[in-house]
């Protein structure tokens, strides 16, 4: 069923962690094609650029992303990737513009900071495709997107509301964009789906990656008195407070074992590669367009990582049925909430405020 499918891919994950290259490096198929032309008539070979916000290293969000990028690179003897590692926002410009020099067909760009000067760049050079993760523009030759991330928090929701004995959930936060509230509420919704008492407290960190911070927002949270832990964060450190402290803990991006212990429940994690692939076979048979990718588990682009060792078989089986229920459109996350009648526009890049059930409200 699905969760295996989901539980064999971060187990290929998990074996790919250590071959990851090193910023800037190339790999893939043997092209030394240089030509631009971003592919819209069709080649026989296709360079790809990858450029991330933080770090690689053996986790997180840039780790997933680069994890879709080695599949892809091992599958397609004519695909050549390079990629570039910790590049903020400020400086993208010039990373962009490099990779456009130097005969990329299409670059990709994995952090939301990045759309404004994508967008420019694009403009700027028509010839090349461009694709921006977590952006809400497009043109003629850029593409944005992304996944419902928020039907596998809904699922990791579940967990935490059957395995919470003080009915207090803590979420360490990021930056209160859409993304991140997108995630809280689905979490919250799902942990009420199974126990309508629980509740989330919400600490915001205001960084995508700060080990110390994140692990001080996780430990103010259990002095809270919250027993499961949950976060949007590029690191483990609140999965690692919360085994620390004996309570459970939900991690994101990767599989979390390792840092929660007896105490893991699972991971929301991407497969990035499901995207990768078909977009890169598209701009090598020309059939490449600007477009908004959006999709959920079904595609396979989301999905749940192994589930900790002392997770009760009951909680795994009602987040399995439930993960078949989302998967085939039979359960809605947002039905009977404040919304259950947004569209993907408003679910996407509009969604600022809590459901019932997160205490406080989105900061400013």
């Amino acid at each position: 069923m699905s969760t295996d499918i989901t539980r064999r891919r971060a187990i290929k994950a998990l074996g790919l962690a250590g071959a990851t290259g090193l910023a800037g490096c190339s790999s893939g198929g043997d092209s030394t094609d240089t030509s631009g032309g971003g592919g819209s008539g069709g080649s026989d070979t296709v360079r790809a650029a990858f450029v991330y916000n933080s770090e690689v290293g053996d986790q997180g969000w840039s780790w997933a992303h680069d994890q879709g990028r080695q599949a892809v690179a091992d599958e397609y003897d004519w695909l050549e990737t390079g990629h570039t590692e910790a590049v903020a926002p400020a400086d993208s410009r010039t990373v962009f513009e490099q990779y456009v020099q130097d005969g990329y067909d299409i670059v990709f760009g994995n952090t939301f900071g990045y759309m404004d000067t994508m967008v420019s760049v694009a403009e700027e050079n028509p010839d090349t495709l461009f694709e921006h993760c977590a952006g809400y523009q497009t043109s003629e030759n850029l593409g944005r997107y992304f996944g419902r991330m928020y039907q596998a928090r809904y699922l990791s929701g579940i967990a935490a509301g059957m395995l919470t004995e003080a009915d207090s959930l803590g979420y360490v936060a990021a930056l209160p964009i859409a993304e991140v509230v997108r995630g809280i509420n689905a979490f919250t919704l799902g942990a009420r789906s199974v126990n309508p008492e629980a509740t989330t407290k919400v600490r915001w960190t205001n960084t995508w990656y700060d080990p110390p911070t994140e692990q001080e927002a996780a430990n103010a949270l259990i002095d809270q008195g919250v027993d499961v832990m949950a976060q949007h964060q590029d690191s483990a450190a609140a999965v690692q407070a919360a085994a620390d402290a004996d309570i459970w803990a939900t991690g994101y991006d990767a599989p979390m074992l390792e840092q929660g212990g007896d105490n893991y429940v699972t991971s929301p994690i991407w497969n990035w590669e499901e995207f990768y692939g078909p977009t890169l076979e598209a701009v090598r048979d020309g059939s490449w367009e600007s477009d908004f990718y959006f999709e959920g588990l079904d595609s396979g682009i989301i999905g749940l990582s192994e589930w900790g060792p002392e997770v009760p078989d009951d909680v795994k089986s009602s987040v399995e049925e439930t993960y078949s229920a989302i998967e085939s459109g039979d359960t809605d996350v947002w039905a009977d909430s404040k919304f259950a009648d947004a569209d993907d526009a408003t679910l996407f890049q509009d969604m600022g405020s809590y459901v019932e059930g997160v205490e406080g409200s989105v900061p400013e």
